[in-house]
């Protein structure tokens, strides 16, 4: 058949292409634009950022709860709890476990380069913001390990038995990894650790699917290094809450060199 086509088209003068060789087709996507996936939490920073540029958020002025703030930006509390989190480690909320959470009294001019900083916080150097996380998470957990209390260990059981859930249903459980490994970071009773892991798990979740890790692949990995993690912590067991957080983390950590730009 295919021999009949090629005389059809000589009889009929029309020139048979050939197949587009494999560098013609890498060259014509050479001009293809990445696509640019922006974290939850930093598009509520940048909006927080324009109501304040704006003067309709003003130094002194108190944000409407975080549960209120969920729902108007319709994402997880979670990504609420980590913009803040960020803006008052940058010294621009001021939050009182009495009153609630404040806009600070810097001018709009140092607002702005201050935000400029946020924003870019090692967005370009993915490996290294890979490596600090990992470092700092084990620390987390072996200091959990030696600190937890009672009520740290009903909050980390919670916020895992929602993890599962998810999980086994096939679903993405991002705002719950982020709110167990928030949870880990509490237990510390360090507000230092706790905050600077605050400002790395979004990224790194979001650098997590860039990698294109299959969540039903993980699904009992993801479950049962949860586990062992919270298992050792439970026990009070230092060592055995560094190793499985490391070995939790090592899949990213392996990975780390080939994430997209």
């Amino acid at each position: 058949m295919h021999h009949v086509v090629i005389l059809v088209n000589q009889l009929i003068g029309t020139p048979i292409l050939s197949p587009t060789s494999f560098m013609e087709i890498t060259n014509a996507f050479a001009n293809i634009e990445t696509i640019k996936i922006e974290n939850p939490a930093d598009k509520i920073i940048q909006q927080l950022k324009s109501l304040i540029s704006s003067g309709q958020l003003k130094p002194g002025d108190r944000l409407p709860a975080e549960r209120l703030l969920a729902e108007r930006f319709g994402v997880g509390r979670g990504y609420i709890r980590v913009a803040i989190l960020k803006l008052e480690f940058y010294g621009l909320l001021k939050t009182s476990p009495q009153s609630g959470t404040y806009v600070s009294g810097f001018s709009l001019k140092i607002l702005d380069s201050i935000f400029r900083d946020i924003m870019n916080f090692n967005k370009e150097d993915h490996a290294s913001l890979i490596e600090a996380r990992y470092h700092l998470e084990i620390s987390s957990a072996r200091l959990a390990a030696e600190r937890r209390t009672d009520g740290d260990i009903r909050e980390m059981q919670n916020a895992l038995e929602e993890f599962d859930i998810k999980i086994n249903r096939g679903q993405q459980a991002i705002d719950e990894d982020l709110l167990f490994h928030i949870k880990v970071a509490g237990a510390t009773k360090n507000s230092v650790i706790e905050s600077m892991i605050l400002i790395l798990i979004p990224d790194l979740i979001n650098l997590k699917n860039l990698m294109g890790l299959d969540i039903n692949k993980e699904k009992n990995y993801s479950i049962d290094q949860h586990h062992t993690i919270l298992d050792a912590i439970i026990n009070k067991d230092i060592a055995a809450a560094g190793k499985a957080m490391a070995a939790h983390l090592q899949i990213v950590m392996d990975n780390r060199w080939n994430i997209l730009p």
